[in-house]
């Protein structure tokens, strides 16, 4: 469907169009079910898509679970000097909890999980340092969590028009506000109304993902070598939504979100990763 041209006002530097056209292929075409099938096999990607309604809501619950402990992790002190990338010791560490989590089946995964879901958010936090984000501030640490809500599209082709900008922006005041809020009260913050709902927010999209890898993870032919392999799956893939993510968040400091989300839509629009007309 064509749309009428929308002024974007200032234009990006080559190298910046290349990084921002790199995050909008990482936020907007891969799931994680497509992933799964890539690594793993047809048959792992064909169980991420048939999720019975009591491992959804199981999954949703661990994942909530999970993103309260990782929040812990990211309430506590982060040092700030540089520090060597290190995305694949954390895909690593994410495979031995995988192999676990695939030896032992979905009965492992509220032990699991919370145990992944830590590793890979020092991961993102690292990632988010690397592209820039001031970790002592408690809004780029809640923009790391935030990370986990990005993943749970479910099919390739069923994106609505405004993708990671429209996920951002239906998350913005509840993020904004649970970070006001640990700003003022830090760790105390944790089991606070407002902060435990934005968690509950990012737990229903985490628990997409999470139910897709706790169905592959339990077929009964799968072991734990197909477990390491689904979990390195798992860690990468938010890897590289994080990547996106803060390089989103970079270009906006540097050229304003204005200029910025103009540029991704249009990148978007032109790829076709949006289907339906409405705003972006």
């Amino acid at each position: 469907m064509s749309h009428l041209p929308v002024p974007i006002g200032p234009t990006l530097g080559a190298s910046d169009l290349d990084a921002l056209q790199t995050a909008v292929t990482a936020l907007e075409r891969t799931s994680f079910a497509s992933r799964l099938s890539s690594v793993a096999g047809r048959q792992i990607g064909f169980a991420g898509r048939l999720i019975p309604q009591p491992l959804q809501e199981a999954a949703t619950a661990a994942a909530h679970k999970a993103l309260e402990v990782a929040l812990r992790v990211a309430l506590s002190s982060v040092e700030r000097h540089p520090v060597a990338r290190t995305d694949a010791r954390h895909r690593r560490l994410a495979m031995v909890s995988g192999a676990v989590g695939g030896a032992i089946g979905f009965a492992a995964l509220p032990f699991e999980l919370p145990v992944s879901t830590t590793i890979m958010l020092r991961s993102i936090l690292e990632i988010a340092r690397d592209e820039g984000e001031d970790l002592s501030a408690p809004e780029a640490r809640v923009a790391c969590l935030q990370v986990f809500a990005l993943g749970g599209h479910a099919q390739e082709d069923n994106i609505l028009e405004g993708g990671y900008l429209a996920l951002r922006g239906v998350l913005a005041k509840s993020v904004s506000d649970a970070a006001r809020y640990v700003a003022q009260n830090g760790v105390a913050a944790e089991g606070a109304p407002i902060v435990v709902s934005v968690l509950r927010q990012i737990a229903s999209r985490f628990g997409v993902v999470v139910s897709q890898k706790a169905a592959a993870q339990a077929a009964p032919i799968f072991g734990a070598v197909s477990g390491a392999a689904i979990n390195f799956a798992f860690a990468d893939h938010f890897q590289q939504l994080a990547r996106g993510h803060f390089t989103v968040r970079r270009l906006e400091r540097i050229h304003g979100p204005v200029v910025v989300r103009a540029h991704y839509a249009r990148i978007a629009r032109e790829n076709g990763y949006w289907r339906n007309d409405g705003a972006g």
